[in-house]
């Protein structure tokens, strides 16, 4: 059998030996209106109407636009959503400039060092948003920053403020600029040279050859990142309620938040906003799909080639120097911050002495951590969310993923659009959809963990989804149809063939899953209780009870636990990678 018949031949043998492939169809499609329509068609009623059909009945519901109408009109909104606005804006543009300046660097330049810029630049992702904000706030906290005390000291009259709309955007820029370096640096490296090699014989200079060839050719690259950013940026609750609330600067997430804790809740105008924070969302990432779908076109060319790298001279050390910068910034000076206020007795630093006096320094603010119950419990119980999200959301991802590229399946599509469509919905419209949603329902599912899980699942699969599906697709059909064509069924199949072949991708996608549950804040803050607590929420219940030290004891705690997994889960894709198919030797 050729390849091209294969490939022919693969999607309708594929679906044959589905058996009952529509009854596997119906499952996943129930499963996911479970898990996605549900919740969120529960929100748009509860926006529509002052009582929550799921507590109060379907019998009194009045349907009516009018707290639309009211959070349109609100000037309260306005502001949040101007400043949301301007942070988004203001830390996408910085996102740009970082993102394409060390893409640029690692691909189309002879700097030394490279693999470390390339590895250097892709950190802040592993970094939780919420432990950001808070290293920050010790460093660049404006009377008893760490930073502004040394500048103090040296007799500089200058200071930094993090709690302003300034700090927003430079944390939100630092941390958020890979989402723009992955996308550039693709970019860069599929772009054929031939043009910025004719521009270079028509005598034109390298840095006009850089803004008038190389960036326009990757343009749509460059609007796509920043567009994710965006995007990302905007359902970011953690930096805005650490940096943004002490100077009462409020934007979206903040301020839904701050609706659901008014006495009484005005959950459902905390549901309109919330709709219109996920229309706004939906909006932008139709627009990045759009520009991903029609990039290829101008950058790639048909045939083999190499890109051109530019010979710096000595500037080669200058790009160096702002990589090494940038790895100070992002990860060097957040951690010591971290470490002196997680270990030193009081955070008040008179002088840049007495940042040195060991005596100062003591192990207190672990003990009162781990002597605390609820922290213990929190640990415990993030560690078991995490988990029950990667089991069952990698397996659900890995059943969708190979539904929707392997088979021909009835209802594939549907399945594919259903699963797809939480990545326009930002983790704090998530927790507010499943706290309309389950919050009266029999069951008891509202208030465990496993609500918690459940939201989770649905917030990161289209993460996972394509984690996994990258791995499904490399592997060729062939394989599978040797198999049929020896006996094997389809279950024989995966578990022998496809699963090992996938395993790196399968593994790298449940770790994503756990890490990225790890984190969670937004939609964490609607479905916890006091049994429930996970460390994301309990961090910000010590910061924002002024406990800074036993804040920064957490986030070191939490910082070594992902990297721990982020060890393991690398040592186990390396394993996979060499994995025997079928386990046979």
């Amino acid at each position: 059998m050729t390849a091209e018949t294969a490939a022919l031949v693969a999607p309708r043998e594929t679906a044959r030996r589905i058996p009952l492939g529509w009854l596997w169809s119906a499952a996943l499609l129930v499963l996911l209106t479970f898990l996605v329509i549900y919740p969120v068609s529960m929100l748009l009623l509860g926006a529509l109407t002052n009582t929550n059909p799921v507590v109060d009945g379907f019998g009194v519901l009045d349907i009516s636009l009018s707290n639309f109408i009211t959070v349109l009109g609100n000037p309260n909104v306005h502001f949040a959503l101007a400043n949301s606005l301007i942070a988004c804006g203001g830390g996408t543009a910085l996102a740009v400039i970082i993102g394409l300046t060390f893409s640029w660097v690692v691909v189309r330049t002879d700097t030394p060092c490279k693999r470390f810029i390339a590895a250097a630049s892709m950190i802040p992702l592993f970094v939780p948003p919420l432990v950001a904000a808070v290293a920050w706030s010790i460093l660049a906290s404006p009377k008893t920053g760490l930073l502004n005390t040394i500048i103090k000291w040296a007799g500089i009259d200058f200071h930094f403020n993090a709690y302003s709309m300034e700090g927003m955007i430079a944390i939100f820029g630092i941390y958020y600029a890979p989402y723009v370096y992955m996308f550039t640096a693709s970019a860069l490296r599929n772009m054929d040279p031939a043009l910025e090699e004719a521009a270079e014989v028509s005598g034109a200079s390298a840095v006009r050859i850089l803004f008038t060839v190389t960036f326009p050719l990757i343009a749509p690259a460059i609007l796509s990142g920043m567009l994710l950013s965006f995007i990302v940026m905007l359902g970011i609750y953690g930096i805005p309620a650490v940096l943004g609330a002490p100077s009462d600067i409020p934007v979206l997430t903040t301020y839904i938040f701050k609706l659901t804790n008014w006495s009484p809740p005005l959950y459902s105008t905390a549901a309109s906003v919330a709709i219109i924070l996920m229309i706004v969302t939906g909006f932008l990432v139709f627009l990045q799909q759009k520009v991903v779908s029609g990039r290829s076109y101008i950058t790639v060319a048909g045939k083999a080639f190499r890109p051109g790298v530019m010979k710096l001279g000595a500037w080669r050390y200058f790009t160096f120097a702002l990589a090494v910068i940038y790895l100070v910034v992002v990860v060097v000076l957040p951690t010591l911050a971290l470490i002196v206020a997680g270990f030193r007795k009081f955070l008040f630093i008179r002088d840049v002495h007495a940042l040195f006096d060991l005596n100062a320094y003591s192990l207190i603010h672990f003990q009162r951590l781990f002597e605390n119950p609820l922290a213990m419990r929190s640990i415990w119980n993030t560690m078991e969310v995490g988990l029950i999200t990667a089991l069952f959301g990698g397996v659900l991802a890995f059943s969708i993923g190979y539904t929707v590229n392997r088979t021909q399946a009835t209802g594939r599509r549907a399945i594919d659009v259903i699963s797809t469509l939480p990545i326009a919905i930002p983790g704090l419209v998530i927790g507010v959809a499943y706290l309309w949603a389950w919050i009266g329902l029999p069951g008891g599912l509202y208030g465990t963990i496993w609500i918690l899980a459940l939201a989770f699942i649905a917030r990161f699969m289209p993460d996972t989804i394509k984690a996994m599906s990258t791995s499904l697709l490399q592997i060729h059909k062939e394989l599978e149809e040797a198999a049929w064509i020896c006996g094997k069924g389809l279950i024989g199949t995966i578990r022998t063939i496809v699963l090992p072949l996938a395993r790196p991708g399968v593994i790298a996608g449940m770790t994503l899953l756990f890490i990225l549950a790890i984190r969670e804040l937004g939609s964490s803050l609607f479905l916890y209780t006091s049994n429930t607590m996970v460390m994301a929420v309990l961090l910000l219940d010590y910061y924002e009870g002024g406990n800074v030290g036993i804040t920064s004891a957490f986030s070191l705690v939490q910082t070594a636990l992902l990297a721990v997994l982020i060890g393991i889960a690398h040592f186990l894709s390396r394993g996979g990678a060499s994995a025997r198919v079928g386990g046979t030797s």
